[in-house]
């Protein structure tokens, strides 16, 4: 109901009541008008006065007793009706959080309409305006209820429950100025329509951005976290918004089921714009890919065309060729020119189609025409022009050596295997050889070892295994060496046949004849050093030792053959052998010279004597310093005679040296078996070692206690001989003892050189490392 009818004043109602009754004076029943039903005449109905705007409260509109209890009913009523309208608005004012500026803060306003019941008991409680209470601090406002979501507990979550005081009453301005307690502040009305204004402007990202801070931050692949911390699994696209519910809860800020719902759907369409961004990069990717397939086709295509073009020539030149061959016209020359221009024009599809062999099945039957009758061993430059032509025309071919090894075995072997199986013979390797120089820039090497492997070796073999030495004026290597650099070491398998056919012949061998080193000599880069120098131990040395035994040294009547037998064989006999032999003579040669000497001689004529038997000797043994040093010998006697001095005896000064050497050693070693003993508490000297002294021991005794002192083993070893000498085992090394030249030799390797005890002690440790 209007404020305006509340406020009105009784007394007003009265005066027009009373006007109302002025013209109504006067009339009697049934004055006025019809009534409606349910009326007495002259009545009207309480709502029609109402519509009239004539107030029912008239004490004189019903002066009779009934009157005045429908006059009270009608008010009644009234107050009902207006107290309802009143707190309908007063609920809407709440509801909406404003009231009017009027009512701000006066609490009691409405007593006005009331006979003032609760504005007195509010002044009773200490009610003076503001707030309730002593101090006014109390509430004025009913306490708001705030609906909880459902089916949720308290203290769910979280969940912020609703303030005692109401946080959308606004104090009056009295209040405002009242002092507020401490630890409480105004809240905001944040959803309040005034509030709205104060909102910061949207920021609207576009597409093109979002793909660009993506793009920054490196997350154009899209990945899903799932948090499984709560009591449901959530699906994130990044780690940014993980937290965000507690830091929404710790910061207060409002409706977070709310804001994690839009940023839920913002997550949802930033998916959508990269999903349709990738999808639209990898259909671009995809039309550039099918553009350079629809390219690459074309260029098959076109290659194909091409291909298709040069195979339809190409089978109409075969065609044409093989036409020729039918007739019989074609020639090898017409043959070669037409597949050379071929492969000039076209030689991809030359390779791709093996046109060689095609080439080669028209070519066989001419080749063998031209072959036919052919003998390779009487006339061996026969078609070499034509095969040299075939070999450059076929040597473009990846499939070179296959495709003209056939035409060569098909064509020029069988007359080669026919010559060489029925007509060459082995001692007679020069045809064949000569075949093979002439044959050689044409010759497949699969085909050259066929010769070598099916014709050569066999022949040879037979022929090694009926060679004889002794009846054989051919020697052996004449025919067997010219295959040394084909076959080399497959000549292997003959060489221990023919080491015993030429061991089984030098037994009965004298060095005057020279056969035996024809024979040998070239053999001596061939077989391998350790099998030529026991030939030569077994066989030769011992006869030449023999030889310079029995050689002369005379200077009035000197013959020379015998020199001359073992001048020969300076060259075949390994160095340090041949420098044995040499001592027997220089020992012959030395003790003439002193005698000579000793004679009071012409000294022209021994000069001439001395450098005659130097020009004898080969200049092999000059450069060595062994034999240098045995002239030497003889030169210093011959000064010492042209001086006037006494000439010594050859070997005097040689024995002497040794002797003082040896005596050194003996004392050193002494001196060091001392130490040695000394340190492991032994008192015995060395002497009583050596059974009471050195000075009458020999050369063998002394290298046994030499041996027994540096802990090694000092034995002869049973059946071997060296040069007539016994060969002891040293450690691990093996010597020989000199005793009548007080000298010792080891063996190094491959010869025998002069050593001391101290280098044969060397030389043991030296072969012992080897040996680890």
């Amino acid at each position: 109901m209007p404020s305006e009818e509340i406020d009105k004043n009784p007394k007003e109602e009265n005066e027009k009541d009373d006007q109302d009754d002025g013209s109504r004076s006067g009339l009697g029943l049934g004055a006025s008008g019809s009534a409606p039903s349910g009326l007495g005449l002259g009545f009207k109905d309480i709502n029609t006065a109402k519509e009239e705007g004539e107030e029912v409260n008239n004490i004189d509109f019903l002066p009779t007793t009934f009157g005045k209890m429908i006059k009270e009913g009608a008010l009644q009523r009234r107050q009902k009706e207006m107290e309802k309208s009143r707190l309908n608005k007063k609920s809407s004012q709440i509801g909406s959080g404003k009231r009017d500026a009027k009512d701000e803060g006066n609490v009691g306003v409405f007593e006005k309409h009331t006979k003032g019941i609760g504005m007195k008991l509010l002044e009773k409680m200490g009610y003076k305006g503001g707030g309730l209470g002593r101090n006014a601090q109390g509430i004025v406002a009913p306490i708001e209820a705030k609906l909880r979501p459902k089916n949720m507990g308290m203290g769910f979550n979280d969940y912020k429950e609703a303030a005692n005081v109401p946080a959308l009453m606004e104090p009056s301005e009295e209040n405002k100025a009242l002092p507020q307690p401490a630890g409480i502040q105004p809240k905001e009305k944040l959803w309040s329509k005034h509030n709205r204004s104060k909102k910061k402007k949207k920021d609207y990202v576009t597409a093109e951005e979002l793909l660009v801070k993506k793009q920054e931050q490196g997350l154009d692949v899209v990945q899903k976290v799932f948090d499984m911390r709560g009591p449901q699994v959530r699906v994130l696209t990044n780690l940014e918004n993980l937290n965000a519910e507690e830091i929404s809860r710790e910061k207060n800020i409002p409706m977070p089921e709310l804001q994690h719902n839009m940023r839920l759907i913002v997550d949802l369409a930033e998916l959508d714009i990269q999903k349709i961004d990738r999808d639209l990069r990898n259909e671009r990717e995809t039309v550039v890919t099918l553009q350079k397939e629809k390219e690459k086709l074309k260029d098959d295509a076109f290659r194909q065309k091409k291909q298709l073009d040069s195979m339809e020539e190409i089978v109409s030149v075969v065609e044409r060729l093989g036409n020729e061959s039918k007739l019989g016209t074609l020639t090898l020359d017409s043959l070669a020119n037409s597949f050379r221009d071929l492969y000039k024009r076209f030689p991809d599809e030359y390779k791709l189609c093996s046109l060689s062999s095609i080439a080669c099945s028209f070519a066989v039957p001419l080749f063998i025409r031209v072959f036919q009758g052919w003998d390779p061993l009487q006339n061996p430059a026969h078609g070499l022009n034509v095969m040299l032509l075939w070999k450059d025309l076929l040597q473009g071919d990846e499939i070179f050596d296959s495709t003209y090894t056939q035409l060569f075995m098909e064509v020029v072997f069988p007359a080669i295997r026919i010559s060489g199986t029925n007509t060459w013979q082995a001692r007679d390797p020069e045809p064949l050889l000569r075949f093979l120089d002439s044959w050689e820039q044409r010759l497949p090497h699969s085909a050259l070892q066929t010769i070598l492997e099916n014709i050569v070796m066999p022949k040879l073999s037979v022929a090694v295994d009926s060679w004889d030495p002794r009846r054989e004026t051919i020697p052996i290597h004449s025919w067997v060496h010219p295959w040394l650099p084909l076959l080399g070491q497959k000549l292997e398998s003959l060489y221990h046949t023919i080491r015993n056919r030429l061991e089984s012949v030098l037994h009965a061998w004298h060095p005057s004849d020279m056969s035996a080193y024809y024979i040998l000599s070239p053999w001596k880069t061939v077989f391998d050093p350790a099998s030529w120098e026991q030939i030569m131990v077994r066989h030769i040395i011992p006869k030449l030792l023999a030889v310079m035994h029995e050689f002369q040294v005379n200077p009035a009547d000197q013959k020379l053959d015998q020199f001359y037998w073992v001048r020969t064989w300076v060259t075949a006999i390994p160095i340090h052998h041949m420098l044995h032999i040499m001592d027997v003579f220089f020992n012959k040669w030395q003790e003439v010279l002193y005698q000579w000497l000793c004679s009071k001689p012409n000294f022209q004529e021994v000069t001439n004597w001395y450098l005659g038997w130097k020009d004898l000797i080969p200049a092999e043994l000059l450069s060595n310093e062994h034999i240098r040093y045995r002239l030497n010998m003889g030169l210093d006697m011959m000064n010492q005679a042209a001086e006037g001095l006494e000439v010594v005896q050859p070997g005097l000064r040689e024995n002497i040296s040794y002797l003082k050497a040896l005596e050194q050693r003996q004392f050193e070693a002494q001196k060091a078996a001392a130490a040695a003993q000394a340190a492991k508490g032994q008192q015995r000297s060395f002497g009583d070692d050596m059974g009471g002294g050195g000075g009458d021991m020999s050369l063998k005794e002394v290298i046994e206690v030499h041996a027994q002192h540096n802990n090694l083993l000092f034995k002869p070893k049973v059946g071997r001989m060296q040069d007539g000498h016994q060969v002891y085992g040293f450690g691990n090394i093996s010597i020989i003892v000199d005793s009548l030249n007080q000298k010792v030799f080891a063996q190094t390797e491959d010869r025998w050189s002069l050593v001391t005890l101290e280098q044969l002690v060397k030389l043991e440790k030296t072969s012992v490392l080897r040996r680890r």
